[in-house]
């Protein structure tokens, strides 16, 4: 009978297997080793490191289909074995840095010394040979440093994840290998040259500023000649470990994403999320409150109209309408990168500083077509408002640099450590006004997406796109355009009825255009509560309104925002025309619709706090607030109760009355 064929993906596994037993040898060895043998040991280890790469890039091209025979689970067993294989790497990575020698002529006239007090405690037996060995032993040092040490005034970087030269003029590198850069360009392509005298262009995401704060180390334990070798072979290994935790906390987990090629240069830290994660301020929950003016006696943005009872309109400079349509040729994070969420934020900005609420809405895309993000899925039933890609925007602030700022982000999660976070991808930026201060028109733009942060300029999302770029024809020129990621938008004046709607809202607001009809009704219950109902505009006694104590949280949670809009809709589609107009009615039923309704929920037992990109506590979420819709329509409609009440949180006084003096902005 022929021996059993051995697949791609179990060669590989035993290769594994091989270069993990070669680790914990290297690792035994380099512990037990001299100075001499950890020499040879840092050799193995660049040996192993070439190994790894070569088996990673084998792993990296294998599919399901090279396999002779069916595979179960091939997917998760590779990523399986990525995984092994990022360990290893990181394993041999620490090794290198212990087993590297130091680099600076301090650490070189250390040794140089330590090398003469053994001399001179040998004095008395070999008095003829000791000058000879001395001189030996400074022409060795001196040879050695000139190897190891680069001129004084360079910058010198070790390299902390392996780079191929792929074009004429590139640098191929290994990790590990230290590096003097000669040039840095602003491109993120560095000019450096290796231990062998080669030169070449490498890509700085690949570089970690080498640090030498050891040798300081070993400068003070000379100070002390009576220690004992033993304690002295501690300190060191201590301070080895002290090099590698410094060197491994001080990289931030863009960087070492973007290091092991699993996102794009020009890929961040979401600066718009950060911002989010840092409190209420820049969400649309602390906008929606009114605005004390500056005397601390009445508002700033909220009035009322004696005659009609409604609130009074006020224009802003900006008042407008948007819609997304499409971002195009988004590069995708890299295999080890699992993403949970595609998504745009936006906002007021200015060049400087965010001027409003962060509004996000989730983009969605084809498997087949991943980098092109699209917005408002065709659905049954109402859209919910987190995909809605019909937006408001209104500002009233005099600032000429005033544009809205769109930032295209991911949230993912490392399949290796399971650790969470949100990427920028690129970010692009529309002004508003033109040099003169006139708006600009209201169509269809075509913006081009960059990279880095809002406050960095010319950085671009995937450097390997400009570097490709070579013809100057016309044609050459149009098909490197197409290349370029992009996001494509509308902007659009508000018709009659939105206008009027805007006019009604805080002087600057940006949200989605489907929730702007509760906003409205919300605003007019908080002026009847703030100008008509007080006794004195003086008054800053508590208000009772659970209503408005709790609404501002329901912006933040837009599962609860879509269960009320679909309730208000169903209970408008029960009322008859004559009762839409009376303004009184329809703000009794906006209070008993929410009350009903949302309130309940919103301090209900059942329901899992909100945590975004979570699909499991998303769909728990909304399996508790289907429910509880559908138990409260019931019990609408045949006046009926359930037997077993529902579970609720411990009751805190905030959830019934309104706080003027904390909620106010």
């Amino acid at each position: 009978m022929p021996p059993k064929r051995k697949g791609p993906l179990q060669t590989v596994q035993r290769e594994t297997d091989d270069i993990k037993k070669q680790v914990d040898s290297l690792i035994k060895d380099a512990r037990q080793s001299d100075v001499s043998g950890r020499t040879e040991a840092y050799q193995r280890c660049i040996h192993l490191q070439n190994l790894m790469e070569e088996t990673t890039r084998k792993l990296k091209k294998l599919t399901k289909a090279d396999e002779p025979a069916p595979v179960g689970n091939y997917d998760q067993r590779k990523m399986e074995e990525e995984s092994r294989l990022r360990g290893i790497e990181e394993q041999l990575l620490v090794l290198v840095l212990e087993l590297s020698p130091p680099q600076k002529h301090e650490g070189g006239s250390s040794q140089a010394q330590e090398d003469e007090e053994e001399e001179d405690s040998e004095e008395d037996s070999e008095e003829d040979e000791s000058e000879e060995e001395k001189v030996e032993d400074e022409e060795d040092v001196v040879t050695k440093t000139t190897e190891q040490i680069p001129e004084s005034g360079t910058a010198t970087y070790m390299v902390i994840s392996a780079f191929k030269g792929e074009q004429e003029g590139d640098l191929t590198i290994q990790m590990g290998e230290v590096l003097t850069i000669l040039s840095k360009n602003e491109d993120g392509w560095w000019l450096a040259q290796d231990s062998k005298g080669n030169k070449g262009l490498v890509p700085k995401t690949y570089l970690k500023r080498y640090s030498d704060q050891d040798d300081e180390d070993y400068e003070d334990d000379e100070a002390s000649e009576d220690e004992d070798e033993e304690l002295e072979s501690k300190r060191m290994h201590s301070s080895n470990w002290d090099s590698v935790r410094r060197a491994i906390t001080e990289i931030d987990a863009t960087d070492v994403l973007s290091a092991m090629g699993a996102i794009p240069a020009g890929f961040r830290s979401s600066t718009l999320s950060k911002l989010l994660d840092e409190g209420i301020t820049y969400r649309r929950s602390h906008y929606i409150q009114p605005e004390l003016s500056q005397s601390k006696l009445s508002f700033k943005d909220l009035f009322r109209d004696p005659d009609t009872g409604k609130v009074r309109q006020r224009t802003a400079r900006t008042s407008l309408t948007l819609t997304l349509w499409s971002c195009k040729s988004i590069p995708t994070p890299g295999v080890g990168v699992q993403v949970l969420s595609r998504h745009i934020r936006l906002c007021a900005f200015d060049g400087t500083q965010v001027l409003s609420n962060i509004h996000t809405i989730r983009a969605t895309c084809n498997a087949n077509n991943v980098k092109t993000w699209s917005f408002s899925p065709r659905m049954t039933g109402n859209l919910p408002s987190l995909l809605d890609r019909d937006c408001f925007l209104r500002c009233n602030l005099d600032t000429p640099e005033l544009g809205i700022l769109f930032e295209l982000g991911v949230t993912y999660i490392r399949n290796s450590t399971g650790e969470r976070g949100d990427l920028s991808c690129g970010w692009a930026f529309l002004k508003l006004f033109d040099a003169n201060g006139a708006p600009v028109p209201h169509r269809t733009y075509e913006l081009l997406v960059h990279g880095g942060t809002p406050y960095e300029k010319d950085i671009e999302v995937d450097p390997s796109l400009t570097r490709g770029a070579t013809g100057t024809g016309m044609f050459q020129q149009m098909m490197f355009s197409r290349k370029l990621p992009k996001l494509f938008l509308k902007l659009k004046s508000p018709n009659a009825r939105t206008r009027s709607q805007l006019s009604a809202l805080p002087d600057t607001l940006v949200g989605s255009l489907s929730s702007i009809h509760l906003l409205v009704l919300h605003r007019q219950l908080l002026a009847d509560a703030l100008l008509m109902n007080r006794a004195t505009m003086q008054n800053a006694d508590l208000i009772c309104s659970p209503l408005l104590a709790t609404f501002p949280e329901i912006m933040d949670q837009t599962d609860l925002l879509d269960a009320l809009r679909k309730s208000w809709l169903e209970a408008e589609n029960n009322m008859k025309r004559s009762e839409k107009r009376d303004l009184p009615l329809l703000k009794r039923m906006f209070v008993r619709v929410y009350m009903d309704n949302i309130y309940p929920l919103l301090y209900s037992a059942d329901l899992p706090p909100p945590r975004w990109a979570d699909e499991m506590v998303e769909n728990q979420r909304a399996r508790v607030i289907f429910a509880s819709l559908q138990t409260t329509s019931t019990q609408e409609h045949f006046h009926t109760h359930t037997d077993s009440p529902p579970r609720h949180q411990a009751f805190d006084i905030s959830q019934l009355t309104f706080d003027l003096l904390c909620m106010a902005q």
